[in-house]
């Protein structure tokens, strides 16, 4: 185990904790020229393909359901592990494969549009295994900085790749007048990721002696965490020889329940749940950019060159609302996520018309939405539960949120063809139920 610093906020091989911050920002910088530039282009790139609003709304819908809720396993394994690292190695590998491999989809003929959705999903899968642990890490060292600050830092150069990657998408589809090629060139900044995350994890192995109250080894199957509480009781059969660290001998079916009960969430405090279903409420009421995209093209509202430029304007959006609300959070409190259902009620109002500058407004409101629930939103999960469990919390309240994700993208891509009035309708009732849940959460003290 590493020896821990003399000082808090530094590690025994000399790094502080914004240089950490900042590093794993540089990560999801070039990470993010990756998937944020295939993400720009998804809706039209499924249309090519022979996908319809409502495949398009389904498979993006599913995508971003499946980079939540597959944390629900992936977080508690992280934590019941101590494996944050390989984990977080793992899924920026799959990113960094999976989208340049789109850009064979429109050459393999009918099969198409399945590669396509197959590998979309893939990608999907890695953002799921990596951002628990990646965020537990990037946590740990945030609060030594403040919270909100150092999430909003890293949100801030994260939004720079996706600004950068849509931009680079943009300018190789207007040069070639296809979108294979700029799937292609993303293999570059995905390779650059890969090895600054091998850097950052060679200098800092151990990012919790940040903390207060550091991990001093992986919490073990029913250990209590310093705010959970007493932890429930456990069969004191020991682990079989050669099993793996944390597994239950045969018989010991206490740990299994146990580990069961800690992977959907046992134990954790009434108010993170509150929070689980404001931000689910927020996140199934965010219409998915695939199907605005899909919208910005086939109804001629922009060229197909033009949707990255755009795409990459509502990332710098997001960019600024995470720091504003970053800095916003620590200095108020919470009380900065009551703008959250208000951006997201905007955004199918202003998106889906046929004026391209009112169109722009609703993406830039789709942006900043984003950045808050990418940012703050996390900032206030990490407050609500103790350490050893937090990797575990963002793996529940991500698959809280992916729940809502495929059943909000499903229900925008069919009211996208049937009525649009009634799909503002929808999203707009929904958010009042965000506004309320999240004022019952603040006002919870348990």
């Amino acid at each position: 185990m590493q020896q821990r610093a003399r000082h808090r906020g530094t590690t025994a091989a000399g790094a502080t904790a914004w240089q950490v911050v900042i590093g794993f920002g540089l990560v999801s910088l070039f990470a993010d020229m990756v998937y944020e530039g295939a993400r720009a282009i998804t809706g039209p790139l499924l249309g090519q393909l022979g996908a319809s609003a409502l495949v398009v709304g389904l498979v993006t819908g599913a995508g971003e359901a499946t980079a939540l809720v597959l944390r629900l396993v992936s977080g508690p394994l992280a934590d019941r592990t101590g494996r944050y690292w390989s984990l977080t190695l793992l899924g920026y590998g799959l990113t960094a494969v999976c989208v340049p491999l789109l850009a064979i989809t429109p050459l393999v003929g009918a099969a198409g549009l399945g590669l396509a959705i197959t590998l979309i999903l893939l990608e999907r899968t890695g953002k799921a295994i990596r951002s628990p642990s990646k965020t537990a890490l990037l946590a740990d060292a945030a609060g030594s900085v403040g919270r909100g600050r150092g999430f909003g830092v890293h949100k801030f150069l994260d939004e720079l790749g996706a600004i950068a990657g849509p931009l680079l998408v943009s300018v190789l589809i207007a040069t070639t007048g296809t979108i294979s090629p700029a799937m292609a060139w993303l293999a570059v900044p995905g390779a650059i990721a890969i090895a600054v995350l091998f850097v950052l994890r060679i200098r800092v192995p151990d990012t919790s002696v940040f903390e207060e109250q550091p991990r001093d080894v992986p919490p073990r199957p029913g250990a209590p965490s310093p705010t959970d509480g007493p932890a429930p009781s456990r069969p004191t059969t020991a682990a079989a020889p050669g099993s793996p660290a944390g597994s239950a001998a045969p018989g010991a079916r206490g740990w299994t329940r146990n580990w069961w009960g800690q992977t959907f969430g046992s134990g954790l405090p009434r108010r993170f749940f509150l929070f689980s279903g404001c931000s689910a409420l927020a996140t199934g009421g965010l219409v998915t950019f695939g199907v605005i995209s899909f919208h910005l093209v086939q109804a001629r509202v922009l060229p197909l060159a033009a949707v990255p430029v755009v795409y990459a304007a509502g990332q710098g959006a997001s960019a600024l609302a995470a720091l504003a609300t970053g800095h916003g959070y620590d200095r108020w409190g919470p009380r900065v996520l009551y703008v959250l259902p208000v951006l997201v009620a905007l955004v199918p109002v202003l998106a889906f018309t046929w004026t391209p500058w009112v169109a722009l407004l609703g993406v830039l409101a789709w942006g900043a939405a984003n950045g808050l629930q990418d940012s703050t939103v996390k900032a206030l999960v990490a407050d609500l539960v103790g350490s050893s469990r937090r990797a575990t919390a963002y793996g529940v309240f991500a698959a809280i949120q992916g729940a809502a994700a495929i059943a909000g993208g499903t229900l925008a891509g069919w009211l996208y063809d049937t009525s649009l009035p009634t799909l503002v309708a929808v999203v707009a009732a929904s958010q009042v139920g965000t506004a309320l849940l999240l004022r019952h959460t603040l006002a919870d003290g348990r």
